[in-house]
């Protein structure tokens, strides 16, 4: 007979997840970056380690590591489910809003040359017109202070973030009434 430990596991689905963040100066301008390994700009961040870092420590992480800035606060922003593509595996997308840095701490920034080649502080509209097509709507949407915001692909789902209704267009149950 077979023990517990002899029997195969289902293969979980891996889904790559990543994290960001929305750094901003006192007059209000965003923080991006030029990657060096993909077009565009984005914004500081990137995927989340497999030996259990979560969503928060990789975005911190991977702001030290892309312009060494020591993130110590964030308020979860937006959550964005890429679907999967031919060659792009898709997967989820935390973006983290950090709120104000100090002019000091600005004027410390040192990207990560291997994967960032430069940055710009740069009012919103202008950063909105740079930043690539999924990061766009990703961060056009979490600007928009509506609190935590909920996407596919970008896009606002309309059935989310409404208040939740289960069948509304059916009269109530009669169940356990007497006759």
């Amino acid at each position: 007979m077979a023990s517990a430990s002899d029997r195969q596991i289902p293969a979980v689905p891996a889904i790559p997840v990543s994290a960001g963040a929305l750094i901003f100066d006192r007059a209000g301008r965003l923080l991006i970056l030029k990657p060096t390994y993909k077009p565009g700009w984005t914004i500081p961040g990137g995927i989340m380690e497999a030996d259990g870092e979560t969503p928060w420590q990789a975005c911190r992480r991977e702001v030290a590591e892309e312009c060494g800035i020591d993130v110590r606060s964030g308020r979860l922003a937006c959550m964005d489910f890429r679907p999967r593509r031919p060659g792009k595996p898709g997967g989820i997308r935390f973006l983290f809003d950090c709120g104000t840095i100090d002019d000091q701490s600005l004027a410390a920034i040192v990207i990560q040359p291997e994967e960032i080649s430069e940055y710009r502080i740069i009012a919103l509209p202008g950063a909105l017109r740079l930043l690539r097509g999924p990061i766009r709507r990703r961060v056009q949407a979490a600007c928009r202070g509506r609190g935590l915001v909920y996407l596919e692909d970008g896009r606002p789902v309309p059935a989310v973030g409404k208040q939740a209704r289960v069948g509304a267009s059916s009269p109530p149950s009669q169940h356990g009434t007497m006759k």
